[in-house]
């Protein structure tokens, strides 16, 4: 929403309570995925280091939001990867992706345990083919909150990530990060990327549930 409306109060009515029919470019990625070809490269002391993994993620629709005259549709997401080469969790994240039908603007939010938050921020088209979004550290709208060690030892700089829809159903993303490593000069660029394919349809939002069970 880039023009905000007089009444910042006053929410819309008759809202659509059915989220999978109204998640606009979003709506291919309801479900839950797997990718078992990821690759991650990060720093490491001796230089950048190339890790395989693999992943599983979960995004499931939840309830119409509302910000006054604001309206979003979303989906609730968790993702857990495992590196190929090691049993303990290599990266968990959860948040939403959010999409506002009236300006096309799609969100998605993100955190993660080693004290890191983010909300990227892009545009659509209903149909969109392709998705892309960014975050800058600074940024008080669309920007990254970490912790104080990260803030001094591996600073996040920028984020973006860009979300292909395949023709076979399947999506893939590639996500890069800026990083400033204390002690070095120049950016890392810290780089992910995979294709995830379906294995769970989604399940309807809990109001479309509700209303499903009033009918019985």
């Amino acid at each position: 929403m880039t023009d905000i409306p007089d009444d910042i109060f006053t929410e819309p009515a008759n809202v659509d309570p059915d989220t999978l029919a109204n998640l606009g470019p979003l709506r291919p990625l309801a479900g839950t995925w797997e990718g078992r070809k990821g690759v991650d490269l990060n720093p490491k002391a001796e230089g950048p280091e190339r890790k395989e993994y693999i992943e599983r993620t979960d995004l499931q629709p939840i309830d119409y939001q509302l910000n006054g005259p604001q309206l979003f549709y979303g989906l609730r997401y968790h993702t857990h990867i495992l590196a190929t080469d090691e049993d303990a969790t290599f990266h968990d994240q959860v948040g939403y992706w959010l999409w506002e039908p009236a300006t096309g603007l799609v969100l998605q939010t993100l955190a993660i345990p080693r004290g890191q938050i983010a909300m990227a921020a892009g545009h659509a088209a209903p149909d969109a083919m392709s998705l892309v979004l960014t975050a800058r550290r600074g940024d008080t709208e669309y920007g990254i909150c970490s912790t104080s060690f990260l803030e001094q030892a591996f600073r996040t700089d920028f984020h973006r990530i860009e979300v292909n829809f395949n023709p076979d159903g399947s999506w893939s993303y590639v996500q890069e990060t800026t990083l400033l490593v204390r002690g070095r000069t120049q950016p890392f660029q810290h780089r992910d990327v995979n294709t995830l394919i379906k294995v769970a349809e989604p399940t309807p939002n809990p109001l479309m549930l509700l209303n499903r069970n009033r009918k019985l």
